[in-house]
């Protein structure tokens, strides 16, 4: 085995020139960059050997994640097992969800009622005490590696909490730190920011700075006035994260979602967002982690349109991020639910199934947060659906004020002015399990059932890695709890954020259980997903036209074999009006079958596969 010396200097070498020159483009300083340097080396030396000997044989595998055996799943840590170390007892029932990757939503030590949900970090050393420990979070790792699981978490780097030891530090006038953040003494500069910069929560937390008038200063928040923004022209600040980055990276994390990652560069006169020197940071961050760890992925969130997405990949030569959240996608899947029209869908999946295959995209249903209908509205005009209107009916129906839905949910961020609201709720509960539940009407059950399954089918059926979230494999429900504690009775977010129902989790065993009709239905299609080759990432992936609006065809092709998923996005039943030569097997039900205007029940879908016959 080659020296550990020996190892770091060669990876460093590989990428030092550019790694300095992108450093020198941002700050002009030598010595910060000797400095970082030089703890690069010191967090390589301090990494464990398991971790090291993990590094080698992924830098032999490098798409190791994107083989189609991949299956994350997103959890509350204190809701799905109270613990890290509970966490570690429960590990054989993810195993049993076929899941060989945990998101631990976010873990880190923040204050109580100002956190945001754990994303305004007081500590990033710290994990939140009711929680456990650091030693707790990397025993938790070594024992996911042994069990061949992969371990992410959230990485919170475009602000601290305002109860962080900088910002403390900041509040008492000391300038070192204040200039980590954004202060001005007047509203002059913080005015210009407001005449470009967007609102991200207009309102429940409106404009982007917050007055601290025990100082008199005016400090930057695009989030929440106690989330303080950091200021990235200062290698101060860049030089120190990129350490707590490392720092988990060697507590044994796979997997770094890069939070808000689009946000974290500023300039005056702009919007804030996407700036060129945004992706110069997550470049270098790209080449910090392959110098030193080059098992750990990064994972972007960045919620925003499809063309701003992609660039976050950066290129086949230079690349930023590993992965990047699929976001318009999801919020699209749902407009798909409420319209019965996959016209939109279509053309988004065209758009990703053209892009090099290097990029990963990682493919949900739901997550902890809120949906929002950030769709392409120039398109939809042209069919004649308009912004506002669609917005209000999207949540009409979600909310089940509309005749013919049966989801249940809550807006999130109502605005009254703009007439603008996101969306929270459970998949079961978007599905309708819930209403039909309250009605105890078994026909309407099972057609819930159906829809909960075929958005399973249909998700799993995409490019890239498939992420569930905790309580969808047993259709957990929208948890109305939340309003009784006062920390969140504001935030409608709680309401897909209850405790994980391990007393559903074991009505998973009756398969006559709506959780056993989900959760093995789920188990079916991810194992067929795992053994096929035909959901291998080398895979050639299109949608297919059927001449129908309401029903959506995924033409998969990896060699000799080709598979089409068919999924009926309308209550109605639909005939897709497809004429394939060949016999073909269904996957899910078994025996051979004619790809031929197949007609499908509401809600309906098929998994289908055969041969083409290859050219001698």
């Amino acid at each position: 085995m080659a020296k550990a010396e020996d190892i770091f200097q060669k990876r460093l070498e590989k990428h030092h020139d550019e790694l300095r020159w992108l450093y020198m483009e941002l700050y002009q300083n030598d010595s910060m960059f000797a400095e970082l340097c030089t703890n690069m080396y010191q967090y390589y030396m301090n990494r464990r050997q398991q971790l090291k000997m993990r590094d080698e044989q992924r830098e032999k595998n490098p798409d190791w994640f994107r083989q189609n055996d991949m299956l994350g799943m997103m959890l509350y840590i204190d809701n799905f097992a109270g613990n890290l170390k509970e966490m570690q007892k429960k590990l054989s029932y993810l195993a049993s969800c076929n899941v060989n990757c945990i998101h631990l939503m976010p873990f880190l030590d923040s204050p109580k009622g100002r956190s945001d949900g754990g994303y305004a970090v007081a500590d990033f050393r710290k994990v939140r005490p009711d929680l456990g420990t650091m030693e707790d979070l990397a025993k938790l790792a070594d024992m996911c590696h042994k069990k061949d699981i992969n371990l992410c978490m959230d990485f919170v780097m475009n602000h601290t909490s305002e109860e962080h030891e900088w910002a403390i530090r900041a509040r008492r006038g000391e300038g070192e730190y204040m200039s980590r953040y954004f202060f001005y003494d007047n509203d002059e500069i913080p005015a210009k920011y407001e005449a470009t910069v967007p609102q991200v929560f207009p309102t429940t937390a409106p404009g982007n700075f917050t007055y601290l008038p025990e100082i008199g200063y005016y400090v930057m928040t695009t989030f929440y006035p106690y989330q303080w923004d950091l200021n990235y022209r200062n290698p101060r600040v860049f030089n120190e994260m990129m350490y707590q980055f490392l720092f988990f990276a060697n507590q044994g994390m796979d997997i770094i979602r890069i939070d808000a990652v689009p946000y974290i560069w500023k300039e005056l006169g702009t919007k804030c967002r996407n700036l060129p020197e945004v992706h110069t940071i997550v470049r270098m961050m790209r080449m910090i982690g392959e110098i030193v760890c080059p098992s750990v992925l990064l994972l972007g969130e960045v919620v925003m349109e499809p063309e701003k997405v992609v660039p976050y990949f950066g290129t086949i030569e230079k690349p930023e991020c590993h992965m990047l959240y699929n976001v318009t996608t999801m919020a699209t899947t749902w407009n798909c639910v409420a319209t019965k029209d996959i016209r939109l869908l279509k053309r988004q999946m065209d758009i990703v199934n053209n892009l090099p295959k290097e990029y990963t995209f990682l493919n949900y249903l739901r997550c902890h947060d809120d949906i929002g209908w950030g769709l392409d509205y120039s398109v939809l005009q042209q069919w004649g659906m308009e912004e506002i209107p669609h917005k209000r009916f999207l949540n009409d129906y979600f909310t089940g004020k509309t005749e013919n839905s049966v989801s249940r949910g809550e807006l999130y961020n109502e605005d009254p002015i703009t007439q603008d609201a996101r969306f929270c709720g459970t998949t079961a509960s978007m599905c309708g399990i819930e209403s039909a539940r309250l009605e105890n009407d078994l026909s309407k059950i099972d057609k819930a059932v159906e829809l909960d399954v075929m958005l399973h089918a249909y998700m799993l059926a995409q490019s890239g890695i498939p992420m569930l979230y905790s309580g969808d494999e047993i259709a957990q429900l929208n948890d109305y709890r939340y309003k009784e504690n006062p920390d969140k009775a504001g935030d409608s977010r709680y309401i897909h954020r209850g405790k994980f129902q391990w007393d559903l989790a074991e009505k998973r065993k009756e398969s006559t259980s709506v959780q056993g009709k989900v959760f093995w239905a789920l188990d079916k299609l991810e194992t067929i997903r795992r053994k096929e080759a035909v959901f291998q990432a080398s895979a050639n992936v299109y949608t297919y036209d059927v001449h129908n609006d309401s029903v959506l065809c995924i033409m998969r092709e990896n060699g000799s074999d080709v598979f089409f998923g068919i999924f009926n996005f309308s209550d109605r039943e639909e005939t897709a009006w497809i004429q394939e030569d060949g016999i073909f097997t269904d996957l899910m039900a078994g025996g051979k079958i004619e790809v031929k205007n197949i007609t499908l029940p509401g809600y309906g879908f098929r998994w289908t596969k055969g041969e083409k016959k290859l050219p001698k």
